[in-house]
């Protein structure tokens, strides 16, 4: 049985934790308001840019040339995970990956070849040590990613496409739903998606019949072939602030249960303790009255 010295360690160490979680808690809601009026302030952008995509394919006489539209027969897959560069988020990597290591299955199972690209540290470690070559691993970034991150990573994925290095590109990250829930989400970037710029065309339409005709200049599909890459670069900066998000919720939840647990844990050894101090009273005054009546016998 524990000794009360040895309990009230144990609950000095457990309020010391506890302090650590709510700090962490703090910190990672603070974090997380801000990520989410990053993602606000960024869809007008994505809406407006999705608004040009369409516009100028609708002008234009032929997409089907443009190379980040073209479709080959899938040999080669690259598989781009969005995780973070910490733990103590709960299963915020552990289900990205278990996502993408079942789509890895798949493909292979279907003959196909893949390829990793990884954002974050702890999906690059994990990545590393099963076994996997990693084409391209972006680290640093995950807490506040910037443009200029999502760039790098969708030029390499576009490179690699157009080299015909692959065949497609799928994105796997966690999509923001709420502190309590993120939901993994598995995308396809490359090649860009042409039902894309074939929806929202009657709206389009009927937009400039009011607005009137537009001369494009240079050609409409130069504009598309430039849009196309910004396109991938928008939708890649959406999924790691997507990203970001669904990390400092998934954390901010984590470290609220840790401080809960830790109280409960605080509570019950308090109890223990309690009662090891009472058996100690009991003894002692055990002992007195054995030594009281020893001395009078």
């Amino acid at each position: 049985m524990a000794t009360v010295q040895d309990l009230k360690r144990r609950i000095r160490s457990v309020r010391n934790t506890r302090k650590i979680t709510k700090a962490m808690e703090l910190v990672a809601s603070a974090r997380l308001r801000r990520a989410q009026a990053r993602i606000e302030a960024m869809r007008p952008y994505a809406d407006r840019m999705m608004e040009l995509m369409i516009g100028t394919a609708r002008a234009s006489a032929s997409v089907h040339g443009l190379p980040l539209l073209q479709r080959r027969d899938e040999r080669s897959v690259a598989i781009a995970v969005l995780t973070g560069d910490r733990g103590l988020a709960g299963a915020f990597n552990a289900q990205v990956l278990r996502q993408a290591f079942a789509l890895e299955r798949d493909l292979r199972r279907d003959g196909k070849d893949v390829r990793w690209l990884v954002s974050g540290k702890k999906g690059a470690s994990t990545l590393r040590f099963r076994g996997h070559t990693v084409d391209r691993a972006f680290t640093g970034f995950s807490d506040r990613p910037g443009y200029a991150d999502a760039q790098a990573l969708a030029h390499r994925l576009i490179e690699l496409y157009t080299d015909e290095e692959i065949d497609r590109a799928v994105l796997v990250y966690n999509h923001f739903e709420s502190p309590l829930v993120q939901r993994v989400v598995q995308q396809d970037v490359l090649p860009v998606p042409e039902h894309l710029l074939e929806s929202g065309r009657e709206e389009e339409e009927h937009r400039e019949a009011l607005l009137g005709d537009f001369i494009y200049e240079p050609e409409p599909e130069e504009i598309l072939q430039r849009l196309l890459p910004v396109y991938v670069e928008t939708e890649l900066y959406r999924a790691l602030l997507e990203s970001a998000a669904s990390e400092q919720g998934a954390r901010m939840t984590a470290m609220r249960n840790a401080s809960k647990n830790a109280g409960e844990l605080i509570d019950t050894l308090t109890l223990a303790m309690n009662r090891a101090r009472q058996a100690e009273i009991t003894q002692e005054i055990l002992e007195v009255v054995a030594g009281a009546d020893a001395l009078t016998a």
